[in-house]
């Protein structure tokens, strides 16, 4: 199906206007509570992105193996942020991902005229807590693992809701090229994301182990959330973008 005809359906376009509606909704809902919890400095750290972090960020999540540095760099025991520094991470990207992709579920749905308010507040509900769910986990796993990192909850956020990226990238193959640009688009987005958390979450756990000088076996339980984290992503990436092209 070519893009013409997928934007020419008016019931994709009623359902991308509702999509999009929704998105907006949930992303008040979602800076109202946070900052009713967390300083507004804080926050501006994760959103201090610029155009040019934001495609090389893109292209980094789309193909990261050619990427060779990926230590987060500091200044006087700061991080750096975003826009100075690619590894850095963001919740721009994450959140406007995030919006992108409950406008291609709703374009998805009303294509194969099975739009629904309902079915579309599912997608975007089940794909919000799936990320808690997944950032909960690593808390508890890295509390449980007692080792002493500078990943937070916000950081996790951001590393957890890249796969948006891959899910849009997914979801647009599947639209275009059929079943067959769906699983190519999933492998590869899987590929792409298992390796850019392996390599992120690797230099921000177990740079830690190694630092306090914590034992082997800490260390290892540290290793295994790290690969844990990652092999997790393509189930999500599979499990919230099938039902949208099938």
């Amino acid at each position: 199906m070519s893009f013409n005809q997928i934007f020419a359906d008016p019931v994709a376009n009623v359902a991308m206007a509702y999509g999009s509606s929704i998105a907006s909704q949930g992303k008040d809902i979602v800076h109202k509570e946070i900052h009713r919890f967390v300083s507004i400095n804080k926050l501006k750290y994760f959103f201090a992105v610029d155009t040019t972090y934001v495609m090389k960020k893109l292209g980094l999540l789309i193909f990261p193996y050619m990427h060779q540095n990926w230590e987060v760099r500091y200044h006087r025991d700061i991080p750096l942020t975003p826009r100075q520094d690619i590894n850095a991470p963001d919740l721009y990207i994450p959140s406007m991902a995030f919006i992108t992709y409950i406008l291609l579920a709703g374009m998805a749905l009303g294509i194969q005229k099975r739009f629904s308010p309902e079915v579309l507040g599912m997608c975007a509900s089940t794909a919000f807590v799936w990320m808690v769910i997944e950032v909960l986990a690593l808390l508890l796993g890295l509390y449980l693992a007692t080792v002493q990192s500078d990943l937070g909850t916000f950081d996790l956020l951001a590393y957890c809701g890249y796969k948006y990226v891959g899910m849009i990238l997914t979801v647009v193959g599947g639209l275009v090229f059929g079943l067959n640009g769906y699983y190519i688009s999933l492998a590869w987005a899987s590929c792409s994301l298992m390796y850019f958390m392996v390599r992120s979450l690797r230099m921000k756990i177990l740079t830690s182990v190694v630092q306090d000088g914590l034992s082997r076996t800490t260390g290892r339980a540290q290793m295994y959330i790290t690969l844990g984290a990652a092999a997790f992503q393509p189930l999500v990436l599979y499990w919230l973008t099938a039902q949208l092209v099938h």
